[in-house]
């Protein structure tokens, strides 16, 4: 048996990111990934976009609190910048004006650099938009594309460069309480033990749960799209933004030479090796044909992740109710590689019994927003 401080399973961006703080703390750490690279199933799926101004308010809040890691990671971090110049545009349709107004208006309040848009401005930034469907937009200079591969193998090798322990291939059968201990039984016997269990288990936490016999929160996996396509003859669309639309309906993007674009769709499933369906595949050369004047005449590659929620779209990054050694970090929805570094530091220090750290107060981050016992959690409202 091998034992530890802390036992996290899930060696995705949530839990490895943890695991860095963690470790960095001082605390001894291992991480349970199930399959034979982390990452596989959501954060080695995911076109992140760094932007503070982008989903649920304490998503925005966490991003925020990341930026200062982004910009400055630790010495020896990553051979690359972690974060890219690309910008975003976000659209209205008619009716949206006011939501689009609020969120200007708060991203200006936390220092974001935002620029109003009229359609006939939003057409020299971005000409294959059809701003006959845009009431207003806004323009976003200073979001980031996130380098994820560097970012989230940037955690794993400082938490291993300080003692941390990763194990691949880590099936959990079983878990169980032995004393003040939890042990943790792997499908080929190994058992590794720890005081303190870290549920990161993405689309499985709800599974991990029930099997250490820890009331299910209510997680669901949602099903997310992505298609590449060819832009249109002629047109050079280097340095083009990422373009989104208000209401997260759809999100197109430059990359290669040509066009990343999703649906943005959050379909439920059961957790699992997640692949594109034809439907929302066709869903999202719909939207971008209408939003656009590209013609789409043969998508390219194309593939899933699953990004995963609860019912009321935030996170939950809290010891259990009924459990203060079952720690909850999961939810993150489709935003959790712009949120890491806040979202790992902010858990070790609760792990810790550190509280909030000072520059997340400072941003008005509070507990109960990240509770495990929130009311909102259940009902979603």
């Amino acid at each position: 048996m091998t034992h530890s401080d802390i036992l996290i399973i899930g060696g995705g961006i949530a839990g490895m990111s943890a695991a860095y703080f963690l470790a960095k703390a001082g605390k001894s750490v291992t991480v349970l990934e199930r399959e034979d690279q982390p990452g596989y199933h959501s954060t080695g799926r995911s076109a992140a976009l760094y932007s503070e101004t982008y989903g649920p308010k304490i998503i925005r809040k966490m991003s925020t609190a990341s930026r200062d890691f982004f910009l400055n990671p630790p010495a020896g971090f990553t051979e690359n910048p972690i974060l890219t110049p690309r910008g975003i545009i976000m659209y209205a349709g008619p009716g949206e004006e006011a939501e689009l107004d609020a969120l200007i208006s708060e991203g200006r309040a936390n220092g974001a650099n935002f620029t109003e848009l009229t359609p006939d401005a939003l057409k020299e930034i971005v000409p294959i938009l059809n701003t006959d469907l845009i009431a207003k937009g806004a323009h976003e200079p200073d979001a980031m594309d996130i380098d994820v591969h560097a970012l989230h193998w940037g955690f794993i090798r400082q938490f291993k460069a300080v003692g941390g322990n990763l194990v691949i291939k880590a099936d959990v059968s079983a878990i169980a309480k032995a004393g003040d201990n939890w042990q943790v039984t792997l499908a080929n016997g190994d058992v590794h033990s720890g005081a303190i269990l870290v549920n990161a288990a993405g689309a499985w936490a709800d599974d991990i749960a029930s099997k250490a016999g820890v009331k299910p929160l209510g997680i669901v996996p949602k099903r997310r799209t992505a298609v590449m396509v060819d832009a249109p003859d002629g047109m050079d669309i280097h340095g083009l933004p990422m373009v989104a639309a208000l209401d997260e309906s759809l999100y197109f993007k430059e990359d290669a030479g040509r066009l990343l674009v999703s649906p943005a769709d959050k379909t439920p499933t059961e957790p699992h090796d997640v692949q594109p369906e034809e439907l929302d595949i066709a869903i999202a050369i719909d939207r971008l044909m209408t939003a656009t004047s590209v013609v789409v005449r043969r998508p390219g590659e194309s593939w899933a992740g699953l990004r995963s929620f609860f019912a009321d779209g935030d996170p939950v990054s809290s010891f259990d109710p009924q459990d203060d050694s079952f720690y909850w970090l999961a939810g993150q929805g489709g935003y959790g590689i712009q949120t890491a570094p806040a979202m790992g530091e902010y858990a070790a220090s609760l792990i810790c019994g550190n509280g909030i750290p000072p520059h997340m107060e400072k941003l008005g981050v509070r507990e109960d927003a990240l509770s495990a016992s929130r009311p909102t959690l259940a009902s979603g409202k």
